[in-house]
């Protein structure tokens, strides 16, 4: 018999968003804590660039949020994300659960309580499935590169830090 798992409240929120906009795919809580890649692609059985992982940074002209959602593999170039969209300080744990919602380890690329300038890693695109967090750091949901970008309608831009 198929046991039904109970959601955190947080997931189970981002679990209404999904289906309300008609996503097929059900949230998976990982036994162990998904709040790095490794330790996601590790729960999840798949390569830590198909991790989707929420990086918030403060927009300092104006305090918004923006959020580059990047290939877990890949390390964000700061420069870049700020060539887009003005320069960038640090976010902290209270900043982004006020701007988006979600605690750190757990933040979700959509359902923000705050409009947040979103960015999506043009280096996902390659893969056929792609994971996020779902509002809660044992909480992920997979999806086609294309549906997060629907779902999300931010742009794609080249933000990986290029090694020297």
């Amino acid at each position: 018999m198929h046991q039904e798992q109970v959601l955190p409240e947080s997931a189970a929120a981002v679990a209404r968003l999904l289906q309300a906009a008609g996503h097929d795919r059900q949230i998976v809580l990982l036994p162990e804590t998904g709040k790095t890649s490794a330790e996601a692609a590790a729960g999840l059985g798949c390569s830590v660039a198909e991790i989707a992982k929420s990086i918030v940074f403060r927009r300092q002209s104006d305090d918004a949020a923006v959020m580059v959602i990047a290939s877990g593999s890949n390390r964000v170039d700061e420069r870049k994300v700020a060539a887009i969209t003005g320069p960038l300080g640090k976010a902290d744990a209270r900043f982004v659960r006020e701007k988006t919602g979600y605690a750190i380890g757990g933040v979700c690329p959509i359902g923000h309580v705050e409009k947040v300038i979103l960015l999506i890693d043009r280096d996902l695109m390659q893969y056929q499935t792609v994971w996020a967090a779902a509002g809660h750091p044992h909480a992920v949901f997979a999806m086609t590169p294309q549906q997060l970008q629907v779902m999300t309608g931010a742009p794609l831009a080249d933000i990986a830090l290029n090694p020297e």
